[in-house]
């Protein structure tokens, strides 16, 4: 008997190798397709302005890496004693204003960077709604104050009074519009780049279970869009697998909104089948040995045992630092070795 239902997943003509270069972009569920990829030795780089959910923050943030889009401290504004960034998330807020444009520049350079030279750019859209600065209070905050009817958006509201901002649910249009822009910019930046949409499974409640659909609806509509009109483009269905496929609430925290543990092992698992190749997936199958070992915490760490656990993955993980250089398992080779 079947018990769920089949999903195809198209794969693109080349795959992802591990001397491939991948920037991925977007939601809280980026992080988890970044956390694996980056944890098997794969070359990442996650979010350099934080986490991002609509895509006007998203496209807006791609293009300031495009521009290496140097911050100043007027892009900056003061509330609850720090000073923060309405492109950033708050992780790089700080209550030194100098120290917030560093972390902020610094991650900029970064991207800009990363992005010139990579093979792959992996975007996860969170949701439609997008918010802006009303023109009251973008005066307050930004010096050089907003437009006449409202200000500019945001992607991080860091807790600002709900006044201070219009909500808006973008258009399909809209979306279609920001993502069009953005592959071009992108391209002529850097001609080799590939790209991977995704959608967040990350249910955003607190707009509702009728508005969250509507959002999720149309970033599915204009994405498809976008990789249908432009070749290099990809859509690998992470929102798909957890509604359509596992469709079970077992499968998502106590929240009842993220997905839970074995629900992103499920959804990785069918990444690595379509986007990965094969000699890469071997190799991760050695990486992941490597890797639990490492975690491994021993009851009695003086044991003999032990110790002959310790050497026998130190010696695997030279031998795989010595047949694949480009990769860097210093971190391991530490551990086994002062362990």
């Amino acid at each position: 008997m079947q018990f769920q239902l089949p999903i195809q997943i198209k794969s693109p003509e080349k795959l992802i190798n591990y001397r491939d270069q991948i920037l991925l972009i977007g939601s809280c569920f980026t992080e988890h397709i970044g956390n694996s990829l980056s944890e098997l030795k794969f070359s990442t780089l996650q979010n350099p302005n934080g986490i991002l959910f609509d895509p006007r923050s998203v496209c807006s943030s791609l293009i300031s890496y495009v521009e290496n889009k140097q911050y100043k401290k007027e892009d900056l504004f003061y509330l609850n004693e720090i000073w923060n960034s309405w492109e950033h998330h708050s992780r790089f807020s700080n209550i030194n204003a100098d120290e917030c444009l560093k972390s902020i520049n610094e991650s900029q350079q970064e991207g800009h960077n990363f992005l010139k030279e990579a093979d792959w750019l992996i975007i996860t859209l969170g949701s439609s709604f997008s918010y802006r600065l009303t023109s009251e209070f973008s005066k307050v905050s930004l010096p050089n104050g907003g437009g006449d009817l409202e200000g500019p958006g945001v992607a991080n509201c860091h807790r600002a009074p709900s006044q201070w901002f219009n909500k808006h649910l973008l258009m399909i249009d809209e979306t279609i519009s920001l993502l069009d822009t953005t592959y071009h910019r992108l391209k002529q930046f850097n001609p080799k780049l590939k790209i991977i949409f995704t959608i967040s499974p990350v249910r955003h409640i607190r707009d509702g279970v009728i508005e969250n659909n509507k959002s999720k609806a149309r970033l599915i509509e204009a994405v498809h869009h976008v990789i249908n009109k432009f070749p290099g483009l990809y859509y690998f269905p992470a929102y798909e697998l957890v509604i359509d496929v596992l469709r079970d609430y077992r499968f998502y925290d106590i929240d009842m909104v993220h997905p839970n543990y074995p629900a992103t092992e499920f959804v990785m698992e069918k990444f690595n089948e379509s986007f990965i190749d094969e000699q890469s997936q071997q190799l991760m199958e050695e990486i992941k040995k490597i890797v639990i070992a490492r975690k491994h915490k021993a009851f009695q760490p003086e044991t003999n045992a032990h110790k002959i656990f310790l050497k026998t993955h130190l010696e695997k993980t030279k031998e795989l630092q010595s047949k694949f250089s480009f990769l860097d398992f210093s971190d391991e080779i530490n551990y086994f070795k002062s362990a």
